[in-house]
């Protein structure tokens, strides 16, 4: 019946208008339709107009497309209002269901978890929505009236945007003029302006991480140690960021699994409380503590 392929259809906009890429095997288990016919309506929704993009073998329509523009447009936030919503949550109670609620609402809708944190300065929060809308719909940005520490000159940046750090005052982007990642800080920048291009150098991107002892590079090197309960106790102090990769072991000590970017933090770390600390993994550190003892 055509009433049930119109509920498939709203469905499947419904879906795809998330902030997410969704594979032809997710929409065909949710939907409860056949590949055959999620292709079909995929191709369906590109003759009536939808922009459907492509990331490798997953979906989405962007939101730019004429029929979700015409239906949001009464109730829709900019992305400079849904930005200011969620500062305002963070100062609410985020046990009630009413915060919990709007805030899974705006990060559905608008996709900020792009945001480092929700902590945006008013300075520079327009600054911030334009790079994360060149983020969210992969476009170019111009960075205007960039201050170059070294040269202490100005210029202006032409970037693929693709990762917002450091509680957002930095963001990580592909220059296009010199064919290099690099970091950008908000904070030196005049103003940005998003230019209508698609990304063209995706597999460039490089992201810059940092871990918990504050050590930054683009690839993260898993470390595994077992803490004793006074080394578990002072990496948590020094290093809250730490919780997430610890948990109890069976024999009241701990595991710790933890990305970093650098032996120099960790090595520090163990070598100040070696005899409460064995290390697992990788034969990588074993190596570096091996090379760097302390001089008796």
């Amino acid at each position: 019946m055509r009433h049930d392929k119109l509920q498939r259809e709203l469905d499947l906009i419904l879906m795809l208008s998330d902030s997410r890429y969704y594979s032809a095997e997710e929409l065909s288990d949710r939907l409860n339709l056949s590949l055959r016919n999620v292709y079909y309506y995929l191709d369906f929704l590109r003759q009536s107009n939808f922009l459907v993009e492509k990331q490798g073998n997953r979906y989405r329509i962007n939101r730019r497309s004429p029929f979700i523009k015409k239906l949001t447009t009464m109730l829709d936030f900019s992305e400079d209002e849904a930005i200011f919503i969620s500062q305002l949550l963070d100062g609410a109670n985020p046990s009630t269901p009413q915060v919990r609620s709007i805030r899974q609402k705006l990060n559905r809708f608008y996709d900020l978890n792009i945001l480092d944190t929700a902590y945006i300065d008013e300075q520079y929060m327009r600054n911030v929505a334009v790079l994360y809308k060149a983020i969210k719909y992969e476009q170019m940005a111009k960075i205007c009236g960039y201050e170059s520490q070294h040269s202490q000159t100005k210029s202006n940046r032409i970037v693929e945007p693709f990762s917002m750090i450091n509680h957002n005052t930095e963001v990580r982007c592909y220059e296009l003029k010199s064919g290099q990642c690099k970091t950008f800080k908000l904070s030196r920048m005049e103003h940005v302006e998003l230019i209508d291009l698609k990304w063209t150098f995706r597999e460039q991107h490089r992201k810059m991480h940092t871990d918990v002892f504050m050590f930054s590079a683009e690839e993260t090197t898993i470390v595994e140690l077992i803490l004793g309960k006074l080394s578990a106790t002072l990496l948590l102090e020094e290093y809250p960021g730490s919780a997430a990769y610890l948990s109890p072991a069976d024999d009241g000590r701990y595991g710790l699994r933890l990305p970093v970017c650098s032996f120099l933090g960790i090595g520090r770390f163990v070598k100040g409380l070696a005899e409460d600390i064995e290390v697992v993994a990788p034969e990588e550190f074993k190596d570096y503590l091996s090379r760097n003892k302390p001089k008796s």
